[in-house]
């Protein structure tokens, strides 16, 4: 179903040393190196041409918004009601990933993909409904394989018209009381751990709480251990609308040779399954922070990576991807701007 072609080291020497001949000694900037290049080998992939410099012009943010039938097991602090509220908050311009897409140039797009009610069309909030919420996965599968592989092509195809348009970074946000249970389910059934491995306090349960999470979802992993064996299977069984979509646009991202800024817990979960799914999409994503969310560190040593930012996070809706632009940002300019030894006549002795 996709293309994703793997990142070789044809132009890994050409970009190398322009890294190196900047005036500073060699590894000086550490991971802004490491980040710039990894800028710099996907966009030479995309033109097929070594990328002298970095384009990062037009950003593009998508918070997905669903609603989860697992919550009304109580598994989080807020009813379902406060996904829909959220997404005016959204739409009005007022929450956290708002303030940080104004505050540093992205274009945000928010989508219904399955909220238990969905909103006026003058809200401006793009509708790619599923249904109205999954299904409580504690007690049957959270959607049809039919309804998993539908999300896939819903958000792989918004994504692709928009990197049509012009779209030169991806990243993706969410939204949806219960979330962090199919996240955990998904980490669970993926890396083949327990629930209580994987499963946290997401926005900030009780302890009571908490154990009662852990058990529903280990009540799930057990409820669908024989159909949790493919990708598709695990996001039909235990996953959400807002992942799935946000899967396909992973997808649709990385065949397109365009990079993607991972946010955390949630999104991370959706670009785990686009992993199994296409094993070469890890090469075009980012990792933006280390969320506070418990499993998410796991996560990211399944990944054998390190997230650009540790915050203490654990907010979602793209907030953490949403401020690592700047360091991105930072990468792309010191690769496109930074004065060489020779341009400079500095000698070259720091290196």
């Amino acid at each position: 179903m996709f293309n994703i072609k793997k990142l070789s080291t044809q132009f890994n020497q050409a970009i190398e040393d322009k890294i190196n001949q900047k005036t500073k000694p060699l590894g000086a900037l550490g991971q802004l190196e490491t980040l710039a290049s990894k800028l710099a080998t996907i966009q030479s992939h995309k033109s097929d041409s070594w990328a002298e410099r970095i384009d990062i012009s037009k950003p593009s943010m998508f918070v997905f918004a669903a609603d989860h039938g697992i919550a009304v097991q109580g598994v989080s602090i807020a009813p379902s009601a406060v996904t829909q509220q959220m997404v005016i908050n959204f739409a009005l311009g007022g929450a956290a990933v708002n303030v940080f897409c104004r505050q540093f140039g992205w274009q945000l797009d928010v989508i219904d993909a399955g909220m238990i009610e969905s909103i006026a069309n003058d809200y401006g909030v793009k509708q790619q409904r599923l249904g109205c919420g999954t299904s409580d996965f504690s007690l049957e599968p959270a959607m049809t394989l039919s309804t998993a592989q539908q999300g896939i092509e819903l958000g792989a195809e918004l994504i692709s018209q928009r990197i049509g348009e012009g779209a030169d970074l991806i990243a993706f946000g969410e939204m949806g009381i219960g979330n962090t249970s199919s996240a955990a389910a998904i980490m669970a059934a993926i890396l083949g751990l327990s629930a209580q491995e994987c499963v946290g306090a997401g926005t900030g349960i009780d302890a009571a709480t908490l154990e009662r999470k852990q058990q529903l979802i280990q009540q799930a992993l057990d409820l669908h251990k024989g159909t949790l064996t493919t990708p598709i299977n695990i996001l039909a069984a235990v996953g959400g609308f807002e992942i799935a979509q946000i899967c396909g646009g992973i997808l649709a991202a990385a065949q397109a040779q365009v990079p993607v800024l991972i946010d955390g817990f949630i999104c991370t979960a959706a670009a785990m399954l686009a992993k199994q799914i296409a094993p070469n999409v890890q090469d075009y994503l980012i990792f933006a922070h280390c969320s506070e969310e418990q499993g998410h560190r796991k996560m990211l040593q399944w990944f054998n990576t390190e997230a650009l930012l540790t915050l203490n996070m654990r907010l979602g809706e793209g907030s953490g991807a949403a401020i690592a632009l700047p360091i991105v940002q930072a990468a792309a300019g010191f690769y496109n701007d930074m004065a060489s030894f020779a341009q400079a006549d500095v000698d070259d002795v720091v290196n």
